[in-house]
């Protein structure tokens, strides 16, 4: 199959040109001459064979007859990145709202996350009862683009977060569960229906709507678990994380920003075997582009956003009202930089989000990247955060098939013309994307 480009990757092709090239069986590619990243470090020289959707490494071995050779020395594979932490179908353009969790934009979103080298995404809440047969789909190699996870609508307080009116939000995307019988009920509900995990919002948003209780957050863990499902948390504040993994939370899906970690929280979360997932970028969203209207140059960022949102951010007025309240969100991303670096230092499991999708700033494909970047200033390696990014975040997600370079599993792959383990940023410089052994994207340009 032809390189492809980021742009027709998203939007050339008719739905039924990729229904049918799904359902043909795709010939098998020999990679030749690749450097691809084994978890820890960037191999030496090898053959890589897909084949069925699946890898075969064969070192420096013969390929079977009529392999497609496809030399990729001077190149670097990584394995598709896994999002544990995303919203699809909730923005667009410069705007969010229930109006478009549509067909038409949770399948474009899915193929810019799979053109920026994200091979599976979980929409963590938000989602509209179309969710449930999209995800249906995308689990059955239906529905084009990223492969589609998440937590339905998600479970919160009444009048709490997320706040409906600001959000934009119609009633079926939260569940308001009024006592922890309606918490239990409302994640068995969402059980039946089909989700990946369960997501609770305890955040009290300083202390501005009601919190979730201990008690409800239990009784979620409590139905969850009898159903075999994780459940996230999101929260903000230290106490809030304290309250969530003494509930027994199985991941709080957002990092602690507003003060360090104490050795007692981290010794629990070691102990549990609670994920942490620090969406570093969630805050550095609301300043970033504001400090620097020529990002909006960058073909990267250009290339996942749309001509109203640059025009936002290019607008003098609007840039100034971001800088005006931008303090706080500073002292978010130091603190969460921090305590990445005190979680994963104390062994504690950590997966890969950004928050995405949740509002039209959390910029989808680009955050991804930029969140990398941001992990390793926090005094991770360029290599520990790929594995992060891929190996463990499907682990987190219960990917059994992917997320590695492994004989056997998914060839879900991203070739990059420069090394990541090198230069974090190389994994901007993306060459081709492979899902299940098939070229379905190209360089971004």
């Amino acid at each position: 199959m032809r390189r492809r480009s980021f742009a027709l990757a998203l939007a050339g092709l008719p739905l039924a040109r990729l229904g049918s090239a799904r359902a043909q069986a795709a010939s098998p590619i020999l990679l030749d001459n690749v450097r691809y990243f084994d978890g820890r470090a960037m191999t030496a020289p090898a053959r890589l064979l897909m084949a069925e959707g699946t890898i075969r490494i064969l070192g420096n071995g013969a390929a079977p007859d009529g392999a497609q050779r496809v030399d990729l020395s001077g190149r670097y594979v990584i394995p598709a990145m896994v999002a544990a932490h995303s919203h699809i179908g909730h923005t667009s353009g410069a705007t969010s709202g229930r109006q478009y969790y549509t067909r038409e934009n949770v399948e474009a979103q899915l193929r810019r996350y799979q053109a920026f080298g994200i091979g599976a995404a979980a929409s963590l809440g938000l989602n509209a009862p179309l969710f449930h047969e999209l995800r249906a789909e995308s689990r059955a190699g239906r529905l084009p683009g990223a492969l589609l996870l998440g937590a339905g609508p998600g479970l919160g307080m009444p009048e709490g977060a997320p706040p409906a009116g600001p959000m934009n939000l119609a009633d079926d995307q939260v569940i308001r569960p009024a006592d922890p019988a309606a918490m239990r009920q409302g994640v068995n509900d969402l059980a039946d229906k089909g989700i990946d995990l369960v997501k609770v919002w305890i955040d009290g948003l300083g202390d501005t709507v009601p919190q979730m209780t201990p008690e409800m957050a239990r009784a979620a863990v409590e139905a969850a678990h009898a159903r075999g499902l994780k459940v996230a948390a999101h929260i903000h504040d230290l106490s809030q994380a304290r309250l969530a993994v003494e509930a027994g939370v199985d991941i709080l899906a957002h990092g602690i920003r507003d003060k360090e970690m104490d050795d007692g929280l981290l010794s629990l979360m070691r102990q549990r075997g609670t994920w942490y997932i620090p969406t570093i970028q969630i805050d550095e969203a609301e300043y970033i582009y504001a400090d620097d209207p020529a990002i909006t140059e960058d073909p990267f960022l250009r290339a996942a956003l749309d001509p109203a949102m640059i025009a936002r951010m290019r607008d003098p007025a609007w840039r100034a009202a971001q800088l005006g309240r931008a303090a706080p969100r500073r002292s978010d991303v130091r603190f969460n930089k921090l305590n990445l670096k005190r979680v994963h230092d104390a062994g504690i499991p950590v997966a890969f989000g950004t928050d995405s999708g949740g509002t039209p700033l959390r910029v989808q494909g680009f955050a991804e990247h930029r969140e990398l970047e941001l992990m390793v200033e926090a005094g991770l390696t360029p290599a520990q955060a790929l594995d992060i990014a891929t190996a463990r975040s499907a682990t987190l997600l219960g990917l059994t098939d992917r997320g590695s370079v492994r004989d056997g599993l998914r060839a879900d792959l991203v070739v990059l013309e420069a090394d990541p383990v090198a230069n974090i940023r190389n994994t901007r410089r993306i060459a081709r994307v492979y899902q299940a052994g098939r070229e379905v994207a190209g360089p971004i340009a």
